[in-house]
């Protein structure tokens, strides 16, 4: 062995540390174990904060740095793609002002809500969606599905909303300057709750960047990772996903809680 080590160039004392080394135990096995287990319940969805969240409400003080680390050592790493955004600066819109003005922190439920309509594309058949957001927890209130873009799809969808609600919300929908929003039917709706409209500017996605976020994340965390054979299979798998987004998936500004937690805790 000596004259092996002599050969080669390494010190004795160097050799016989690296031997101890690799014949501790790995200190780290069990939060690894631990990473593992909730990178793969959460289908690679998580990166290394939401992890150590997750981590830490089981009871385990970690530094997230130490899990984005480990993470690495184990190969793992989020599958969900970036949220890109372009910005273009329209004209104020002529149908509703725009009363957000991109403030999207709300106060208590019920006082600002989002809204838009996204498509999904399955073998040459299209899906579009209608969700509407509660700013106060990012919760998804109600949503509809339809193979075509006509009004019933937006206006079944805020029916729903809508039913949620008691007397005097004092809540503001916003929206684009989609057509199916400056619809009278529409229009007429939302005076006769009591709700106020908000539009963003023309062409201006950042105005309502919050939905636009979540058509991101929607997109990111569920389509792009599944190939799909039909629409049915798509439509199961967007109400399998809200629900997960709403009562189990953790958001970072809601102290590592899903937005129902966050709204029933403070309930309670």
């Amino acid at each position: 062995m000596p004259d092996l080590l002599r050969l080669i160039g390494l010190a004795r004392s160097t050799f016989y540390y690296q031997v101890q080394s690799q014949q501790k135990p790995d200190k780290y096995a069990e939060l690894k174990e631990k990473i593992q287990q909730v990178y793969h319940k959460e289908k690679g969805r998580y990166g290394y904060r939401r992890i150590a969240l997750v981590i830490r409400k089981d009871g385990v003080l970690v530094n997230k740095k130490v899990i984005e680390k480990l993470m690495a050592v184990l190969g793992l790493k989020s599958l969900v793609r970036p949220k890109k955004y372009q910005s273009y600066q329209g004209a104020v819109g002529k149908i509703a002002a725009n009363l957000l003005e991109r403030n999207f922190v709300a106060q208590r439920p019920n006082q600002k809500w989002v809204s838009d309509v996204t498509e999904f594309k399955v073998e040459q058949q299209k899906l579009y969606l209608s969700p509407v957001m509660d700013l106060y927890n990012g919760e998804i209130i109600a949503y509809e599905t339809a193979t075509r873009p006509h009004y019933s799809l937006v206006g079944n969808m805020l029916d729903k909303a809508l039913k949620t609600l008691g007397e005097k919300p004092k809540l503001v929908l916003h929206t684009d300057q989609g057509w199916q929003y400056q619809q009278a039917q529409y229009r007429h709706t939302l005076r006769s709750r009591g709700v106020k409209q908000s539009m963003s500017r023309k062409g201006n996605c950042l105005d309502n960047a919050a939905m636009e976020s979540f058509f991101g994340t929607l997109k990111s965390e569920f389509f792009y990772l599944k190939r799909f054979e039909s629409i049915d299979e798509l439509k199961a798998g967007l109400d399998e996903y809200i629900h997960y987004y709403n009562h189990d998936r953790i958001k970072l500004r809601l102290n590592g809680l899903s937005p129902v937690e966050y709204r029933t805790q403070a309930a309670a």
